[in-house]
């Protein structure tokens, strides 16, 4: 019973990841119309972001020790990050240990000002062209933007660790009344309330804001919106950006988990369309009851006693799933009518 809760709550952090994705896939596509196959290129390049934050708080100046020296026995350089020159050595410590949380401030205009580029640049001329035009299209852009992250970070890996606050592991066992272990790391659960968190903001925002009713009625009956004088493309645009930044944050946090590399966005996209499309095309609250789901169905398959009766499932468990929802439900868990049937 222990194994199966271990992988519940492992499946809660990817399953977070898979929610955001889809959540901004979704917003864009209820939108604009646009099957936007560049978005885990947005999760990659937030998570880069945390990179960039990173090695700008680390950039330091060298100075030549009189008094010490190094194995060799010259002369030791030592190299003082700036935000320690600037704020002293206890200040500018913490600063660097927490780059991952203040890259967030660096990701929301970036993201923001990369979904305008892209919606405006790009992304707008194909609003009324075929899905397959768009994902053609898309798809490009992302590996473009892949081959540009990989050309200036490298195509290795980049650790980026959570700040020391919240390196260990919470103990679920006594809370759950368990006579075992059940560890699960601290960073995993700040993942996780900040996904609810993010996850939670936006609907609020579509919800109980004026600009979001007109932004659902647009998804629902775009053309009488718009005959009742409001630019509704502009709000849509918006929505875009806001779609690029949730995606962006999603990758930010969660580089502690994943190191950062070039191929990540790829890799987080198929199944987080996959995730969509089980959720139900242009449905949101089906993108993310679909991504917990998934992501913890993906968990509880890579269990050994799993893959020893089924080998192999963990690689293939989402797609299966998704095939039995369609059967049984064509238009997802939570689609509506019309949406994608030509």
């Amino acid at each position: 019973m222990d194994a199966i809760l271990l992988q519940i709550l492992n499946g809660l952090d990817k399953g977070s990841a898979y929610a955001l994705i889809a959540l901004g896939l979704t917003l864009i596509f209820g939108t604009l119309g646009v099957v936007n196959f560049a978005h885990g290129a947005l999760f990659m390049i937030g998570a880069f972001c945390s990179v960039t934050v990173q090695k700008i708080l680390t950039l330091s100046t060298e100075t030549v020790s009189e008094t010490q020296k190094d194995f060799l026995g010259n002369p030791l350089k030592i190299k003082t990050p700036y935000v320690e020159s600037w704020f002293g050595p206890e200040v500018g410590a913490s600063i660097i240990d927490w780059s991952v949380p203040l890259a967030i401030l660096f990701a929301i205009p970036v993201m923001l000002a990369i979904g305008f580029v892209m919606e405006r640049g790009l992304i707008k001329h194909f609003y009324k062209r075929p899905h397959a035009d768009q994902i053609l299209v898309t798809f490009g852009l992302a590996i473009v933007l892949q081959e540009v992250i990989k050309y200036f970070y490298g195509a290795n890996p980049i650790p980026t660790p959570a700040p020391a606050a919240f390196v260990g592991s919470f103990d679920f066992g006594p809370l759950l009344g368990l006579d075992t272990s059940l560890a699960y790391p601290y960073w995993r659960l700040v993942y996780f309330g900040f996904s609810t968190l993010i996850i939670g903001a936006v609907f609020a925002f579509l919800q109980f804001t004026t600009f979001g009713m007109v932004v659902r009625a647009g998804m629902a009956d775009r053309e009488t919106v718009g005959l009742l004088g409001i630019d509704i493309d502009k709000r849509f645009t918006f929505m875009f950006g806001i779609a690029a930044a949730v995606a962006g944050l999603a990758g930010v946090m969660y580089a502690p988990i994943n190191s950062p590399n070039y191929h990540m966005g790829m890799d987080f996209l198929v199944l987080s369309f996959v995730v969509v499309v089980v959720g139900g095309m242009g449905s949101l609250p089906g993108a993310v009851l679909a991504g917990f789901m998934l992501g913890i169905l993906e968990s509880l398959a890579s269990m050994n006693e799993v893959k020893a009766v089924i080998p192999g499932i963990d690689q293939i468990i989402i797609y299966v799933v998704a095939i039995i929802i369609l059967l049984t439900r064509p238009r997802g868990l939570m689609g509506r009518k019309g949406v994608m049937e030509e």
